[in-house]
């Protein structure tokens, strides 16, 4: 979570009044918080993700006042019409596809202004930006530009300016090599063949999107108006951070006026700062939090989180500001209500059902295998449930079938889900051949199969004599221990030695398989000695188990 500092005379100004810092130290953590630290006069904070309208002091305040009773209800603000337009060009949509901007008036450049401005800023890259790559924020000085502006994809080397930090003109692929910003965020443009750039209607570079704006519009002093640019790959993502700033610039009195964007297919004007609304039932909220609230004891907990409200016979409608992105179920305004309410008022109670949890089915079953086959001398391994085609199939000798694929794997080593366990522990071998033999490695775990998760449970014993008697006579005490009926047929399959495989069936289903690994699999996974093996369905287990223990009819005396 990003820790916010809060400087406290800069608080009880945005806020109009006069609170103790011990009161604001007390009530801060209630609208969902954790506090760092106090020192003196500034109070650092983490703020929790899913608020990032919290993420300056301007929205700090602003849900303070509520919180306090200084002003309740919706927050509304006033967009003008500027007549501003930046034209998007097709080019940037393989690249940095979408643009939103503003502008706002009316701002006088103190340094409490501009260090809030860049501190949100660099809290909003970090979080709903995924540092720039999802959503980056350009600040510029309106004056120095000229509208309507145009927001395209060049080439690095066809156009060059003087980026903020320097006195040099330089090209963009020049910015990427040399500038420490451009050095930083140069991988979020890695693999493109264009860059994206915003100029206005002389040429002039007002930024290099995500990487640095230009110096012509750099923010000053005697700054009086700004432009707001918000580029990113999520059109949700860059109008939710552009109603956060404009919405906390308005808290310190700027003026905000619309731009309009122009796409090649539709136009947008921005920031777009209309509430929506959701139905709040007021029987769903009192049963979530054990309460008897009225519908207007509701409305007012509501109003004091910044929210507008209209009761209605059996639920309220309420406004949610264009600055709140978290709110996308009831459940979430039934926390709002709890927090408006006060934490500290809910009444506490004793649970109605006391009740204990416990393993399911499958869960004690599985510990009973463990404990069998730690008891004939096996150790327990742990593979991932990630695994790839190569180890899966390739290596096993087999063709590639009822596999889940990763859509976008990060590696050629996980590319799909294991469909067996046997894979894995001959990895497990692999990686441990310098130790002595013989080896004994068993798993229990999940394996998927056409979208099916199964509990499966495998072992593997490698040594210079091992044979499928072995693993027949190892089949045949796991399975007497547990209770399982079961019959034995020969197995053709690809990973084991033709003639020395079978198949363990129930009722002509086959619940698993046995044998000796066929020489190729045995060198493909680089082993020098012969590995015998087996794999079994944990749930048929369990059924089977369940059906041999099952009491026979009584009969009469």
């Amino acid at each position: 979570m990003p820790v916010i500092s809060l400087d406290y005379d800069d608080l009880i100004s945005l806020m109009g009044l006069d609170v103790p810092i011990e009161d604001l130290v007390d009530k801060i953590p209630m609208i969902g918080s954790e506090l760092e630290r106090v020192e003196e006069k500034q109070i650092d904070v983490n703020f929790f993700p899913n608020r990032p309208d919290l993420y300056s002091v301007e929205g700090v305040s602003r849900a303070l006042k509520g919180f306090f009773g200084i002003e309740i209800g919706l927050r509304k603000y006033d967009v003008k019409r500027s007549n501003v337009k930046i034209i998007v060009d097709e080019s940037v949509e393989s690249i940095r596809p979408f643009i939103v901007c503003a502008v706002i008036k009316g701002l006088k450049m103190t340094d409490a202004l501009i260090k809030s401005l860049m501190d949100m800023q660099e809290k909003l890259h970090l979080t709903i930006g995924r540092k720039r790559k999802k959503v980056s924020i350009g600040v510029h000085d309106f004056s120095n530009v000229k509208a309507p502006f145009i927001y395209k994809a060049v080439k690095p080397s066809s156009i060059k300016f003087i980026p903020l930090g320097k006195t040099v003109e330089m090209n963009l692929a020049e910015v990427l090599q040399k500038h420490e910003k451009g050095m930083e965020y140069a991988p979020i443009l890695e693999n493109a063949n264009v860059y994206p750039i915003i100029l206005d209607s002389n040429d002039e570079v007002l930024s290099f999107p995500p990487i640095i704006n230009g110096i012509l519009t750099e923010v000053a002093e005697d700054t009086k108006a700004l432009f707001i640019d918000i580029t990113g790959t999520d059109i949700i993502a860059i109008n939710s951070t552009l109603n956060i700033v404009c919405t906390a610039l308005a808290e310190r009195g700027g003026e905000l006026y619309s731009v309009d964007v122009e796409y090649k297919d539709k136009r947008m004007t921005t920031p777009d700062l209309k509430p929506k609304t959701k139905k709040l039932e007021v029987k769903y909220t009192n049963s979530i939090l054990g309460t008897d609230l009225s519908p207007h004891d509701m409305a007012n907990c509501l109003g004091k989180m910044r929210y507008g409200t209209e009761i209605k016979k059996k639920y309220i409608e309420v406004s949610i500001p264009a600055y709140r992105n978290d709110i996308l179920h009831p459940i979430d305004l039934v926390e709002d209500v709890a927090i408006g309410f006060g934490y500290e008022n809910l009444e506490s109670m004793l649970p109605k059902a006391m009740t204990f949890g416990g393993r399911i089915e499958c869960e004690k079953f599985s510990k009973k295998l463990r404990e069998i086959m730690i008891g004939l001398g096996f150790n327990e391994t742990m593979t991932l449930a990630l695994s790839g085609e190569k180890e899966q199939f390739k290596l096993m000798n087999l063709r590639a079938a009822r596999k889940v694929t990763i859509k976008n794997p990060i590696s050629e080593e996980y590319t799909c889900l294991r469909i067996s366990l046997i894979p894995g522990l001959l990895g497990v071998l692999r990686e441990n051949k310098h130790h002595e033999l013989p080896q004994r490695i068993f798993e229990v775990g999940d394996v998927v199969i056409d979208t099916e998760n199964k509990r499966n449970i495998a072992g593997l014993i490698t040594h210079s004599k091992a044979s499928f008697t072995e693993a027949k006579s190892l089949i045949e005490n796991i399975l007497r221990s547990i209770g399982v009926k079961y019959q034995l047929s020969a197995k053709k399959h690809n990973s084991f030695i033709t003639g020395r495989c079978a198949a363990i069936k129930r009722e002509d289903e086959e619940i698993g398989l046995f044998g000796e690994l066929s020489p190729k699999v045995i060198t493909n996974f680089e082993l020098g000695y012969p590995v015998i093996g087996f794999e079994m369905d944990v749930n048929e287990l369990i059924r089977t188990s369940a059906e041999v223990a099952k009491p026979g009819p009584r009969r009469r005396p």
